[in-house]
């Protein structure tokens, strides 16, 4: 843990310092609000906790406002209530520089806005709390930073580079190690000095590590060239269709960019022809009124022609975890008997 802990305030990782003042928007008991409880103190840094309204956007203002709050770090669905919260009242988030962003993949639309709207940069990332929990944080390299707009964005929206300490591959269904070309997607492991090496009271030794050490971390995923990770799903999430997979993840980022929509969720659905296909669940912005006609015309543009889901659903809400993950379980249990 400390090992992790200073790792974890490094420039290119957290960046903390005495001059920044910290809201971490991840309960503590979700992995000691990603090693933030244990860095902000290490580093001098002023540490604000949200109390339990954090996933409120009004809340969140109120307290970025009067603690001058200049970092923060929570999942997609905390940064979708605050966002929405300014863009109705009309408030700003002055003193706010930086987010870190992950539990989930972060909707390019939610980086736009933070950036261009209040000036606060979003950085990826990604762990576990097998990882206690950080394994990747998104920091653009030097030469980077004289790309276009578009190239940076590219680079920006994975998951990032490994921090010191950890180990990372992915590999086929039977073991062998994926090259690091950006588009080999296998099953991702990791090991290091602060990733698990088992589970608390387990009868037996879990089958999640390998004789090397390996950890399975059940995330689906590629490396590119430069080393910036790239999830594509859980496995458990991944829809298979006709023998090839479609990313959940990708699918919900692009259905999230459009206008009318406030969340969405993807789930497998069995198929008759092609074994599962995807619906997507959409919780509409208040008074707007996107059919499916309007979502699928706009995803037409964004992702493979087979991957466009087979139907679109609207719910008024989508069922979340503690830590504001969207529950994929509970949403397989509430469409189990939906069929095509």
């Amino acid at each position: 843990m400390v090992l992790h802990t200073l790792i974890g305030i490094a420039p290119d990782v957290l960046n903390l310092s005495v001059r920044d003042v910290v809201l971490p928007v991840v309960p503590m008991f979700h992995v000691n609000a990603w090693g933030l409880a244990y860095g902000a103190p290490i580093a001098g840094t002023k540490l604000v906790f949200p109390g339990p309204k954090m996933g409120d956007g009004a809340t969140l203002q109120a307290l970025i406002e009067e603690e001058q709050v200049t970092f923060s770090a929570g999942v997609p669905t905390v940064w979708l209530n605050l966002l929405k919260y300014l863009e109705e009242t009309g408030k700003e988030v002055k003193t706010l520089q930086r987010v870190v962003i992950g539990g989930s993949a972060c909707p390019r639309s939610i980086m736009e806005e933070f950036e261009e709207r209040y000036g606060v940069y979003v950085h990826h990332a990604w762990g576990m709390t097998e990882m206690s929990p950080l394994g990747t944080v998104n920091t653009l390299k030097p030469e980077m930073l004289n790309w276009g707009r578009e190239e940076q964005y590219r680079i920006r929206e994975r998951q990032g580079r490994t921090v010191y300490g950890v180990e990372m591959k992915v590999v086929d269904d039977d073991g062998n190690e994926l090259p690091m070309d950006g588009e080999s997607t296998g099953l991702l492991k990791v090991r290091g000095p602060f990733v698990c090496n088992d589970y608390y009271k387990a009868d037996a030794p879990s089958d999640v590590h390998d004789d090397d050490g390996w950890f399975s971390t059940g995330d689906v995923g590629s490396i590119d060239a430069e080393g910036y990770l790239q999830i594509t799903d859980r496995s458990k999430d991944v829809i298979k269709s006709g023998g090839e997979w479609i990313s959940s993840i990708d699918l919900e980022n692009a259905a999230v960019g459009h206008p009318d929509v406030a969340e969405a969720a993807v789930i497998g659905v069995p198929h008759p022809r092609w074994a599962e296909r995807p619906l997507l669940i959409i919780v509409r912005k208040e008074g707007r009124q996107a059919d499916k006609k309007d979502i699928l015309d706009w995803l037409k543009d964004r992702v493979a022609k087979w991957w466009l889901p087979d139907d679109v659903v609207y719910v008024d809400e989508i069922p979340h975890t503690a830590t504001g993950k969207i529950q994929k379980t509970e949403l397989r249990k509430r469409f189990s008997n939906y069929s095509f």
